[in-house]
């Protein structure tokens, strides 16, 4: 509670002109935060209207009289129950009777609002398909409210076997297919996307999450340690996965030392590795998936013991604080993904090179550009082939044309110690590679020499759909318009000339567009792409009519941002424009986007007094058009 008392007295201090909302079920943290006001249930009339909007017009004729009501007013129960006969339109009157008289208890009374709610629920799991109730259930693996990564997850749900390729679709995309579903029944909740406007993360609904943890524990699948009311497992269960959350007290490594845990496959730790029992990874003989994402405490002894999990396929430390990995990596010869991002690992032991079956590699830090240092051995000696995602590292010498399976590539590094050998070599290996799997290139290039030996490109890799360009640019490659699948580009630390800006233009597929100028240094160079905008630009940059015909997303981070320009028409199809700056001229044609919804504006640091007075208008302005574009000040 204290806790929640200094962040209120915080906010009150920094916020102004606005109010603080603070939703909890939790009467107690209610009273703490100040007035309370008590959300009531729905009346009959708006849950009607919300049941027949989530239900669809499609299935309003067939819908069952009344359904509604025996939802208590509960908008999740609503919610979901619509959403339950829009996935059974098939059902006959008779069928949906028989179905309401279960909602009734023995008495003939209605049943509380939590026991409603959860047989609601319970319906609609048992409806599911087997394979998706599986994916359901594997969110308990994960705490209450927690964000969850949609790459992140599928590629656990790939790993542990509950998603395969099924009818010429890969793993991915049958994934993606599972999670649409479990949206569509109100089991999870997209909360946040990428800038293509793909999903980024989920997450589950507080009392969805209590059903599925109780449920995963009753059918014995998920088993989970740390969470006030769970009732550990009796010593002689046998643990398949395990969630073990740490609170700061002894109780959580109790519970792990009274655990069979010979069988566990698949384990997941929040905290700190301090709540591991005596005999630290016990359970280390038949695990497949272990993920220590964000764990502290993190000691060597605990990366030679994970170097014992011969059978681990998927292994996450991203965020923990592992300094080393041991050549004996080289031991888990099933290791399909290996991710250390953001963590004090710098390089790689030569031994990663027996990994045959690796598929991802994830390191660096891609806010610091901090890169992960790849063995020579992996390209003197032509090894790992099965490679797929390869991020966040530097490369020394870089004949990478073996790795033809490699769909994402991300360089934060160039090491160009051999004297102009390794960007030949690389720029040769980006055209080969770009003929086969490639559909995503990232470059991180201090000095943009290399950027601009790809100008030179004669074959460039056509199948890309997201692009990333980090380097001191003046001019773009040409072949840039021919990219005819390209959806997402950034280019950071890049000049916004005009000529730069029509050539973007022209890529009829872009979605998302991004310029940023913060490099990891602001160095002479850097200011000097700063006043070559400005000059080039006479202080505006100009979007004209035509061209930009399918961008939806377009940022501009940087600390001076030139007025931005839009003539009546031009970029017809722009829903949401971001600006992060220290200065900013001013926006100028905002009515003529006609699609546009949101601004979203962060100031990085004290803005001049111009600066303010241009946000403020525009503020303003926003609010009194009430049929313009939203603008949020983050």
């Amino acid at each position: 509670m204290s806790g929640l008392n200094s962040i209120i007295s915080l906010l009150r201090r920094t916020v102004s002109g606005g109010r603080i909302i603070i939703i909890t079920r939790f009467l107690a943290i209610a009273g703490i935060a100040g007035t309370v006001h008590k959300v009531g249930l729905l009346n009959d009339e708006t849950a009607r209207q919300l049941f027949m909007e989530i239900m669809g017009k499609a299935n309003q004729q067939k819908a069952p009289p009344r359904l509604w009501e025996m939802c208590g007013g509960l908008p999740l129960a609503i919610v979901t129950m619509a959403k339950q006969v829009a996935f059974n339109a098939e059902k006959t009157k008779k069928e949906w009777r028989m179905f309401c008289s279960s909602f009734q208890t023995s008495t003939g009374t209605s049943q509380d609002t939590y026991q409603l709610t959860k047989k609601i629920l319970s319906t609609c799991y048992n409806d599911m398909p087997a394979e998706i109730k599986a994916c359901a259930l594997y969110f308990s693996m994960f705490p209450c409210g927690q964000k969850i990564s949609k790459k992140r997850l599928t590629r656990r749900w790939i790993s542990g076997g509950f998603v395969t390729e099924m009818q010429g679709l890969s793993a991915e995309k049958v994934a993606e297919t599972y999670l649409n579903y479990l949206i569509r029944r109100n089991f999870i909740q997209a909360t946040e996307h990428s800038s293509n406007g793909e999903v980024k993360s989920y997450q589950v609904h507080s009392m969805v999450f209590e059903y599925i943890v109780s449920k995963a524990s009753e059918e014995n699948f998920v088993t989970t340690t740390g969470v006030c009311g769970m009732v550990p497992p009796c010593i002689s269960t046998k643990v398949r996965r395990l969630s073990a959350r740490y609170r700061g007290s002894s109780k959580s490594r109790e519970e792990l030392e009274t655990m069979n845990l010979s069988h566990v496959r698949d384990v997941t730790m929040c905290g700190s590795l301090k709540q591991l029992p005596s005999s630290s990874f016990k359970f280390s003989g038949v695990v497949q998936l272990l993920d220590l994402e964000g764990c502290k405490d993190f000691k060597q002894q605990h990366t030679k013991e994970i170097c014992r999990m011969f059978l681990l396929k998927y292994l996450n430390l991203r965020r923990t604080d592992i300094k080393k990995l041991t050549k004996r990596i080289g031991d888990l010869r099933f290791l399909e993904t290996l991710d250390v991002r953001e963590t004090n690992v710098t390089e790689l032991p030569k031994a990663i090179c027996k990994l045959e079956r690796l598929v991802n590699i994830f390191g660096g830090n891609k806010r610091t550009r901090k890169a992960l240092k790849l063995p020579e051995e992996l390209e003197t000696r032509k090894k790992m082939k099965a490679l797929r995602i390869l991020t966040g590292i530097e490369i020394g010498t870089a004949d990478l044309h073996h790795l033809t399976d490699l769909r994402k590539l991300a360089i934060y590094k160039l090491n160009n110690d051999t004297g102009g050998c390794l960007f030949n070599e690389l720029s040769s290996s980006i055209e080969y590679l770009g003929g086969y799997s490639l559909y995503a290139l990232v470059i991180h290039d201090d000095s943009a020499e290399f950027l601009k030996l790809l100008g030179d490109l004669s074959a460039p890799p056509k199948f890309l759909n997201a692009l990333e360009f980090s380097g001191k640019l003046v001019e773009l490659p040409k072949w840039i318009t021919e990219l005819d699948a390209l959806t997402k580009l950034t280019l950071s630390v890049t000049a916004l000339r005009a000529d730069n800006l029509e050539l973007l233009s022209k890529i009829c597929s872009l979605f998302s567009l991004t310029f940023s100028l913060h490099a990891t240094k602001q160095d002479q160079e850097t200011a000097d792409i700063v006043e070559e905008n400005k000059a080039c630009s006479d202080g505006v940059i100009l979007f004209p009519v035509g061209g930009f015909e399918n961008l939806k997303l377009l940022r501009f981070f940087a600390p001076y941002v030139p007025q931005l320009s839009f003539q009546d028409g031009a970029v017809p199809t722009l829903e949401r424009l971001e600006l992060r700056f220290s200065n900013f001229e001013g926006l100028v044609g905002i009515k003529g986007l006609k699609n546009l919804q949101a601004v979203h504006i962060k100031v990085y640091d004290k803005a001049s007094e111009t600066t303010e007075s241009i946000i403020k208008e525009m503020t303003t302005a926003a609010r009194e058009d009430r049929e313009g574009p939203r603008i949020f000040l983050d």
